[in-house]
Formats: structure tokens, C-alpha cells, sequence
């Protein structure tokens, strides 16, 4: 068989291996291969910049890093289908370099200037191999695991990163390394030891991103608080609103005002509805639907236009009625969706999608109730008194971190599941649209203590490390393994990758990945990871709850 394209960069990757025809997620080969090529350049543009700073040039790091971030969170898995779009970056990219080049010439600075430097176009993976493009150009099978694990990680970093740079938060030096670590992933003399020490960096640098994240929404919106979500629908038009940009839902929210049309969330934005900001709009009517991969369906029944700030797109079907009402903003893109772009002065306009909105029908309801949310570290903190009394008094035993993605593949049903078998004395510790497999069961509480404590969505998950280290500084514990916490987590994409990485630069040991391990982790890579960080994949429902719960 012809490989066409090659990339197993998520979970559901076909047979665990590789995709090689085209995406599980739906992406075709030429929109594969141009990301390729994408990465590729950013190396190159990377590489140049750091031989820029090493002559002692004036490098523009924020604006540098701001680019390159922006384009690495375009390859994340569901992002961006669209090839035209791809193209377009490689072709600005390439115009980014011969600039530098060009610059450092005429200061009479000689760089090593890339193999590849001109255009290139899509071609056969298997070609891009001996250009020394593609993911298998690297021979060996452990470098291009450690490789591809640090490039992944990076990729998930962007995409906090970016969210926070929305918000007006950056730090120089989560670009520099950013830049530094793509230059060291093009070079081809690094040895195993040196790559194994860059994965946990980037995990160190994950910690990092995401607390800026976390500061960029506590000071923006207020923090996250203990919420009532309604999940059912009102009598008016509506636009539902998904990915993870919260700039963008104020930016709705406001345009929206007076308007006559509701706004929803849907899926990667529900954690939206926990700031205090965001409780002003009269019009911000709750949540709509679960799970991004249901929204083939729920979208149809929604009515209303749809706006993707960031990943987890699912191509439509051919006969889907909603996809003329679906637009996309950052770096996402779909071919058909319509694209809503910064303007000139760094703004949005969502005035055509409003305008649409008042056209529809309003949301048909699929379901009705409430469910519970807000439980980030401030929190919980909160709660810190009530929660030491139920662990003292033998209510509340042990936390069980079930952080992670969904997926659209059965096996995942093993974590609604392992939900319901868990015993009434633990309580689950969740950020992520992992927890649509169990937050709408009705799991309960312990003395006031909701059993189910949702951070938020992935980029939440810094909470969940803070909750443990306030646990571990209350407790008096030398080691946060010494903790009652266990992890059970999910993975799909990229930024869960960096939220791995995150655990294990903190120290986190004996956390049990799923559905499967990734097919990026060479033998010997996993190897490493599991003798030094006891990392286990999911096993039974019966035999996990025995092993981590008792």
C-alpha cells in the first residue's frame, strides 16, 4: 500500500500505528503533508533565529514566538483541515526566514542556512523521508520517539500559550525555549540522554505555560467559582460557541448584547460558565450538548450558527444541514467554514454570524437540569476545611484524578465505568471533556462534597497540580505520591501530551494512561517512562479500581 501521508500523533491513530491513507480525524493526506512541511519550516525558522541571537542580532523574541506558536497550535489534531490555509502559513514562513537571512547578510553575519529552504510541495510521505520532512526521516527509532513526544508536547504548549497571549500574557522565555527546542529537534547529533532531558524540560515549561494561562483567566475574569450550569435551552435563536478561547466568548458576549440571541457553549467552552465575568450576560443561557465528537448530531439539533475558537473540529457529512452556518477564528480552519480573522487593529467582528442567528430557529432541547462545575484550585481551596474533616472522620478517602480527553471509539466507555464502580468515599478530580463520560451520572456527594469536581477543560488542568500541592503542604507530606491522590487519565490529542509531560516534570508517579499508550513511544521510550515513572496503561474496570482505589 502506498503511503500517502503518515501521522500518529492522537489516540485514535488507525491500528495504533499510524495513519497512512488518511486521518482518523478526517484530515487528507495533501493537508498532512502540508503540516509536515509546516513543522518543518518552523524548525528552520527556529534554527535561524537562534544563530540570529547567537551573532548578537536584535531578534524580535515575542513577535517570533507569537508566530510560531500560533502556527504550531494549527497542527494540533481537529484544528485545521483547511490545505489552502496550511499553504498560506508555509509560504509566510518561508518569507520569515529569507528576511532574517537576508538581514543578517547585510550585517555581514554568515548563517548555515537550511538543506531545504525553497518552497515545497506536497509529495508521497515516504519521499518526504529522504528529504529529511517527514516524521520517519529520523532512522532511529528512539530519537524520533523522544522527538516526536517533545514536538507534541510543544505543540500542546502552544495552544495554552496562545490563549494566554490573547489575554495580553506572555513570557519571553516560554518563547525562547519554544524556539531554542525546535532548533535542537531539527539537529541530528543529539544523543538519547540529551532528548530525554528535553521531554521533561518541555514538561517543566508545560507547568509554566499553564500557570500563565491560569493567571490570564483569574485576573481577566475573576476566578472560577462553585456553578449551577443549565443545560437546557430558552425560546430564542442562539449561537453556540466551542474550543477554549475565553477572549473570544467575552468578545461574543458583548457583541451579542441587546441583540435578541443567546449564547451557548458547547463542549471545550463549558468551563466558560464558572467565571464571575461571564455570570453578567443575561443572555449566556448555560451549555449545549456533550462531548465534541457528538456534534454531527448535536449541531443539527442546535439551529443556530456554530464559532470554533479552537480544535476539536469534526468534518461534517455530506448531506449535514449545519455546515453553512459554521465559522471558525485562530488558527482553526475547515474548507467551506467560514473564517473570522483579527482586523487591523486586533479585533473581531461577529456581526455576520449574529445576523445569521437571528435568521434561525431556536435550539432544539436534547436534554434538560443542571450539572456542577467551578471546582478549580481556588476552589477547592475553599473548601480545604471540609475536605480535611471528611478525610479525618474516614467520609472521603481517596482523589482520583480522571483528567484528560473524550474520544469517539467504545473502549472509552471503560472511564464511565470505572466512574460509576469507584467507591462513595473517593472523590473524582477532573479537568477536561474527559469528564462527559461521567458528569451527568449523578455520582452524588460526600457531606456537601460533590463527587464529581470539575477544574475545567484541559487547559485547567494546572489546578489539579495545585490542588495536590496544597494538599501535600496541609497533609505535611514529603512526596506528592505520598498523597491519597491516584491518576487515571485519557489522552487524545497534543495539549493532553503537554499535561503529561507537566505530571511527570512534577514528579507525579504510577499514573495509568488510556484508552491505549501512544503509538509514538518507541519500545525502549516506553520502557523508560514506565521504569522510572511507573506510567501503566488502563486494564480492566474490576482490576484498575482494585489497584489504584482498593
Amino acid at each position: 500500500m502506498t503511503e500517502t501521508m503518515f501521522c500518529y500523533q492522537c489516540q485514535e491513530t488507525s491500528k495504533n500505528t499510524g495513519c497512512i491513507i488518511k486521518g482518523v480525524c478526517g484530515k487528507d493526506s495533501i493537508t498532512s503533508n502540508y503540516q509536515d512541511i509546516l513543522i518543518y519550516k518552523l524548525k528552520n525558522l527556529s534554527d535561524i533565529t537562534k544563530q540570529c541571537k547567537s551573532h548578537k542580532m536584535d531578534v524580535n523574541i515575542p513577535a517570533i514566538g507569537r508566530y510560531i506558536i500560533d502556527n504550531l497550535f494549527s497542527t494540533i489534531t481537529n484544528a485545521n483541515f483547511d490545505p489552502q490555509d496550511i499553504e498560506r502559513r508555509i509560504g509566510v514562513t518561508d518569507k520569515r526566514i529569507s528576511a532574517m537571512i537576508k538581514d543578517a547578510k547585510e550585517n555581514g553575519i554568515k548563517l548555515t542556512i537550511p538543506t531545504v529552504s525553497e518552497p515545497i510541495k506536497p509529495i508521497l510521505s515516504e519521499e518526504y523521508n529522504v528529504m529529511g520532512i517527514g516524521i520517519m526521516s529520523e532512522s532511529d527509532e528512539d530519537k524520533r520517539s523522544l522527538k516526536e513526544l517533545t514536538t507534541y508536547g510543544l505543540k500542546g504548549l502552544a495552544a495554552y500559550a496562545e490563549h494566554a497571549a490573547h489575554l495580553g500574557y506572555e513570557d519571553e522565555d516560554i518563547y525562547s525555549f519554544v524556539i531554542d527546542t525546535l532548533a535542537v529537534l531539527k539537529s541530528e547529533d543529539r544523543s538519547v540522554e540529551e532528548l530525554v532531558s528535553l521531554v521533561l524540560k518541555t514538561g517543566e515549561y508545560g507547568v509554566k505555560t499553564m500557570a500563565l494561562l491560569d493567571k490570564a483567566h483569574n485576573e481577566t475574569y475573576g476566578s472560577p467559582e462553585a456553578t449551577v450550569v443549565n443545560i437546557g435551552v430558552r425560546n430564542n435563536p442562539g449561537i453556540l460557541i466551542s474550543g477554549h478561547d475565553l477572549k473570544d466568548m467575552e468578545t461574543l458576549l458583548e457583541q451579542t448584547k441587546g441583540t435578541g440571541v443567546d449564547v451557548y457553549t458547547h463542549s471545550e467552552m463549558l468551563p466558560a460558565n464558572y467565571y464571575p465575568k461571564f455570570k453578567k450576560y443575561d443572555h449566556f443561557v448555560g451549555n449545549y450538548g456533550n462531548s465534541w465528537w457528538k456534534q454531527k448530531v448535536e449541531f443539527e439539533t442546535f439551529n443556530g450558527p456554530i464559532l470554533f475558537t479552537t480544535n476539536c473540529i469534526v468534518p461534517p457529512t455530506k448531506r449535514a444541514t449545519y455546515a453553512d452556518k459554521v465559522y471558525t477564528t485562530n488558527a482553526t480552519g475547515y474548507p467551506g467554514f467560514k473564517h473570522i480573522p483579527f482586523d487591523e487593529k486586533g479585533e473581531k467582528d461577529f456581526s455576520e454570524i449574529i445576523e445569521l442567528a437571528k435568521t434561525c430557529q431556536p435550539p432544539t432541547e436534547i436534554e434538560s437540569g443542571t450539572i456542577v462545575g467551578g471546582f478549580a484550585h481556588q476552589q477547592v481551596f475553599a473548601l480545604a476545611d471540609k475536605i480535611v474533616e471528611n478525610m479525618k472522620n474516614g467520609s472521603l478517602r481517596k482523589f482520583v484524578v480522571m483528567g484528560g480527553c473524550d474520544g469517539r471509539f467504545s473502549s472509552r466507555d471503560y472511564y464511565k465505568d470505572f466512574a460509576q464502580g469507584l467507591p462513595q468515599d473517593t472523590v473524582i478530580l477532573t479537568a477536561g471533556c474527559a469528564k462527559y463520560r461521567y458528569n451527568k451520572l449523578g455520582l452524588g456527594e460526600i457531606n456537601g462534597i460533590p463527587r464529581v469536581l470539575d477544574a475545567g477543560q484541559c487547559n485547567d488542568s494546572y489546578s489539579l497540580a495545585m490542588i495536590a500541592l496544597k494538599l501535600k503542604e496541609i497533609l505535611g507530606a514529603e512526596d506528592i505520591n505520598d498523597l491519597p491522590i491516584v491518576y487515571n487519565i485519557a489522552w487524545y490529542e497534543q495539549k493532553a501530551v503537554i499535561v503529561f509531560l507537566a505530571l511527570l516534570s512534577l514528579g507525579v508517579k504510577n499514573i495509568h494512561l488510556g484508552p491505549t499508550l501512544p503509538a509514538f513511544l518507541s519500545p525502549n521510550v516506553a520502557k523508560v517512562i514506565v521504569d522510572n515513572f511507573g506510567v501503566a496503561p488502563i486494564g480492566e474496570v474490576e482490576t484498575d479500581l482494585e489497584v489504584l482505589v482498593g
